[in-house]
């Protein structure tokens, strides 16, 4: 019988599973051996067994107006103990300094007075709603549910890609990848302390029920949907089955004396916390979009009465915006007085003139992304770009210097995938989901791995083709970590002195460019 890693080669790229060829990482040393026995034909009857299986279940996503089960590959992500040690700490630190940083856009505002932040990127961000100014959560929390994502760079450092605190999704994939994966090999559990991922819908209820107004008895709690068309509609319906919530659209709630309410069969009853899946744009159509169906008139006066609790927060997306993301490190400083424990990748801000015209004349060797895109749309791989792509790129920075920021390339880390009969390396990157109950911000063990499928792309959203995989957290005290070597890669493009977001943090710099 053939072994399933027979002939795999890493890629140029630091590897998850293998440090070398034929040379497995000790935290993969268990998962080796339970998947060497089993032949690569049988690999992938399970796994079109199991695609059957989610297109029965409606686990899909839309793809080109095409519904397509999600694809799970087959063989797991492990994260030892001690690196999800790391990996907690560096989550919550984040999640504490944007929450902090929210409570201060839409109050006192001392950030920018400070000079941390510059008053034009608060005044320019999209993501930015002076309506829901002074509107404070009854139990201060704005982010309930954050998604972090994570990538691990060319040397093995971990850092975050981006920070996801409007509506974050992606989780109804955690789950419904661990419950397939359990019923298909049973086997692979028998002898893993691997950390269950069940515990999700109960901790994201009792956080939404912690945000519930003052004097709220028994909270009722209610998923907001934009409906059946939605392409996370799985979610939401899932989340709202595994919380016990109901699942309702804009024309199932009502608002009359700054209340909430939802028509149910038995009559209207008074809705306490929405966790809404609704963008802030089409919420409230007496605020925002006048031609929104898919909300409900009335939810932010309700809220600002403080009768109703909007999860997560409107006006998030300004915590979102690419841009801030380049000084979340100062951010740290600023609210938490640490040094960040997860560095970002390293960044360039394009409302400086001096980045700017540097920026220009490198394109074709750095990543350029519109600061307020999602699912992976908008952004341009200098390296893999071609030059009319570059033209267009050139004339569109220059014309909106403040729509976009500039990164190095990082060539993500790999992992094994099943494509056809044969396992081959991989781009992958981490999505760790965070509640925040207003007295401790929690991780759901492992996080959504998700899978950049075509060969070389480093692109990873579902939107753009991505798949996904079970990601494994280690129980026990993660022995057998090992420490990152560098790996042997070309040396990315230099900048000017100065020229890097976090430029007046050079220690710290310093020690992301070792």
């Amino acid at each position: 019988m053939a072994d399933i890693f027979d002939g795999y080669q890493p890629a140029e790229a630091w590897d998850e599973m293998f440090s070398g060829p034929g040379e497995p990482r000790s935290s993969y040393a268990g998962l080796i051996s339970a998947l060497q026995p089993m032949d690569p034909g049988e690999l992938r009857f399970r796994a079109d067994q199991l695609a059957r299986v989610f297109t029965d279940r409606g686990v899909t996503f839309d793809l080109g107006g095409e519904e397509r089960p999600f694809p799970l590959d087959l063989v797991p992500r492990v994260i030892d103990a001690l690196e999800w040690d790391l990996i907690v700490r560096g989550v919550r630190q984040r999640v504490r300094a944007l929450e902090a940083f929210l409570a201060d856009v839409y109050g006192d505002r001392q950030v920018f007075k400070d000079g941390v932040v510059p008053w034009r990127v608060l005044l320019t961000s999209s993501g930015f709603h002076r309506e829901v100014s002074g509107l404070a959560p009854p139990n201060g929390v704005r982010v309930q549910v954050a998604g972090i994502d994570l990538i691990r760079d060319e040397y093995g450092q971990l850092r975050v890609l981006e920070d996801n605190v409007r509506i974050p999704s992606g989780v109804s994939y955690v789950i419904e990848n661990r419950l397939a994966m359990t019923r298909t090999f049973p086997g692979l559990f028998a002898e893993q302390r691997v950390q269950p991922v069940d515990e999700y819908p109960a901790r994201l209820l009792a956080a939404l029920r912690a945000a519930a107004p003052a004097g709220a008895q028994d909270p009722v709690v209610v998923v907001l949907t934009p409906g059946v068309n939605n392409a996370a509609y799985f979610e939401h319906a899932l989340l709202a089955r595994l919380m016990g919530a109901e699942l309702v659209e804009g024309r199932d709630l009502f608002c009359t004396g700054n209340r909430v309410y939802v028509r149910t069969t038995h009559g209207q009853r008074r809705v306490d916390v929405i966790y809404r899946r609704v963008d802030d744009d089409f919420l409230d159509p007496v605020l925002f979009r006048p031609d929104s169906v898919i909300g409900c008139a009335g939810l932010i006066n309700a809220a600002r009465s403080g009768n109703v609790t909007i999860a997560n927060g409107v006006g998030n997306g300004v915590a979102d915006d690419k841009l801030i993301y380049t000084y979340v490190p100062d951010l740290i400083r600023y609210y938490l007085s640490e040094d960040p424990v997860l560095p970002n990748v390293e960044s360039y801000r394009m409302d400086d003139p001096d980045v700017r015209t540097w920026v220009l004349g490198q394109l074709g060797s750095l990543v350029l992304k519109p600061v307020d895109g999602a699912g992976g749309k908008g952004i341009v791989i200098g390296p893999h770009a071609d030059e009319r792509t570059l033209a267009e790129l050139h004339v569109a920075v220059a014309a909106d210097p403040r729509g976009w920021i500039a990164q190095r390339p990082v060539s993500l880390s790999t992992s094994p995938v099943l494509i056809g009969e044969r396992l081959e390396p991989r781009h992958i990157d981490l999505r760790p989901f965070a509640v925040n109950d207003g007295h401790d911000v929690w991780l759901l063990p492992g996080g959504l791995t998700r899978v950049a499928l075509p060969e070389g792309a480093l692109v990873v959203n579902s939107s753009q083709g991505g798949g996904s995989k079970d990601t494994w957290v280690l129980g026990g005290d993660g022995q057998g970590a090992e420490r990152p070597e560098a790996a042997s890669f070309g040396p990315a493009p230099t900048a000017p002195v100065g020229l890097l977001a976090d430029r007046q943090n050079t220690s710290w710099q310093g020690q992301e460019q070792q």
